[in-house]
């Protein structure tokens, strides 16, 4: 069983120059592999846009489950909005080409998938949905969503809406969760539904009912050791086991 897991692009000094640096975090690696899948990284092409377009529609065919990894801004024009606002940072228009297609082409293929963070942000995107550039600017959210306790830590309460899959995964509908955004999706793309609102309203999870396994989370699962976090990856894997049944 193969998944695909995209990888951030951030920018580093190197011997007085600004570089791009592809990185991917551990854990999502390390989540996917323990659960005896092979985890196989995605990162842009060289070439632009039309590259990594490319690119996506060879890498989709191989993939039992696609993972779409946190990371920096989307680029503003990929959703319509025509002023990007000073808060909107590290975007990188090769990585953004390469994981719609991704997203749009697992859609349509039933492929199932896990958006992380950003990655929900693509899913909710390809389907026509909106984005907050920055949730403090456009929502007026007084909540912290950007924590300074480390990544594994929980720092504010989601709320789970009924009939979804994160209702049939988890005991309670009240959890905590990690948090380390600045953007969030505002309106929903065609055919997702809302899984879950933090306190002050904003959607931190989606899900798509067209498709066997097609979740968006806003927080962090891959880093948070809980028994929700493990039902969640159990379930996007064995979604995965599924489709390569069905290919065979």
């Amino acid at each position: 069983m193969i998944i695909g897991i995209t990888t951030t692009y951030v920018e580093e000094e190197q011997k007085d120059e600004v570089v791009p640096v592809e990185r991917v975090t551990a854990e999502y690696v390390r989540r996917v592999a323990a659960a005896g899948a092979v985890p196989v990284l995605l990162p842009p092409v060289e070439g632009g846009a039309d590259a990594n377009r490319r690119a996506a529609r060879e890498l989709v065919e191989r993939l039992d489950g696609l993972v779409l990894a946190g990371g920096g801004d989307l680029n503003p024009a990929t959703y319509g909005d025509e002023a990007r606002l000073a808060e909107t940072v590290n975007v990188f228009d090769g990585r953004d080409a390469l994981e719609l297609e991704l997203a749009r082409l697992a859609h349509e293929r039933d492929l199932p998938t896990l958006g992380i963070c950003r990655g929900m942000q693509v899913m909710n995107i390809v389907k026509g949905g909106g984005i907050y550039q920055d949730i403090g600017v456009q929502a007026g959210t007084t909540l912290k969503h950007i924590q300074q306790a480390p990544r594994s830590y929980g720092t504010h309460s989601i709320f789970v809406e009924d009939n979804t899959l994160l209702t049939d995964l988890w005991e309670n509908k009240r959890t905590v969760v990690n948090s380390l955004h600045h953007q969030s999706c505002s309106t929903l793309g065609e055919g997702f539904i809302v899984s879950a609102r933090s306190a002050d309203g904003l959607i931190e999870a989606i899900e798509h009912k067209d498709n066997r396994f097609a979740v968006g989370v806003q927080w962090h699962p891959e880093a948070m050791k809980t028994e929700e976090m493990g039902l969640l990856f159990s379930a996007f894997l064995k979604a995965a086991a599924e489709y390569q049944q069905a290919r065979r």
